[in-house]
């Protein structure tokens, strides 16, 4: 599928075939989508829970209780749903293994390139921490990698549903994620949609770009 095509016919589906599950090769394709997603400075605030069964998806689903029960249905029915993650904080242990891995890679040769990736994470970590927005910083990050799972999962032929409504306590209680210093940001289903999905039928309906562009 070209990209032309899938940014038109891509869409969130609203139900999900439970006879139909995604293949192996299709999956690590999707979670090597979130992995080499881009990120500020590459920082890679996040951390993504990936449930693939029964149990694991009805773990997540505890979290559409009450006021959003609508959603409960997507989780479960769903062939994966994985509940993307962002850090509240930037730890100097974490930028260090941040360094290790990059020096590993090879994007790092020489200790000046070292002490200049040091250096400017430090500077926006500085600004951040004078504005008291890392978490929100970091989230912003994950939203990055929200859209490269979109799109994969529309060239791969895969129906997603990314999902803010949910309890965000219920989901941090249920994975511990405040011990673990994490929030939870959103949850997107994967899978193929049921042939009863009303969204599948409807036409997409955008602003016209005169409306939302204007030149500089």
């Amino acid at each position: 599928m070209t990209l032309q095509n899938t940014l038109q016919s891509r869409y969130s589906a609203k139900s999900y075939d439970v006879n139909k599950s995604l293949p192996p090769d299709i999956v690590a394709k999707l979670l090597q989508s979130l992995q080499l997603s881009p990120s500020s400075l590459n920082n890679q605030p996040w951390h993504f829970i990936v449930a693939d069964d029964e149990k694991g998806k009805k773990r997540i689903a505890r979290s559409t209780s009450n006021m959003y029960q609508f959603n409960h249905g997507k989780i479960i029915e769903a062939s994966h749903s994985i509940v993307l993650c962002a850090r509240n904080n930037l730890s100097e242990d974490y930028f260090q293994s941040l360094l290790d891995q990059e020096k590993k890679d090879g994007r790092l040769p020489n200790e000046e390139a070292v002490n200049r990736a040091k250096q400017g994470r430090q500077a926006f970590l500085s600004l951040h921490e004078k504005e008291h927005d890392i978490a929100v910083w970091n989230q912003k990050q994950v939203y990055l990698a929200l859209g490269f799972l979109l799109l994969s999962a529309g060239l791969l032929g895969v129906d997603a549903t990314p999902i803010e409504g949910f309890d965000v306590d219920i989901l941090s209680q249920e994975f511990d994620l405040k011990a673990k210093g994490l929030t939870p940001c959103v949850i997107v289903t994967l899978g193929y949609h049921a042939e009863g999905d009303f969204n599948a039928k409807l036409p997409k309906s955008r602003l016209p770009q005169d409306i939302i562009f204007s030149r500089a």
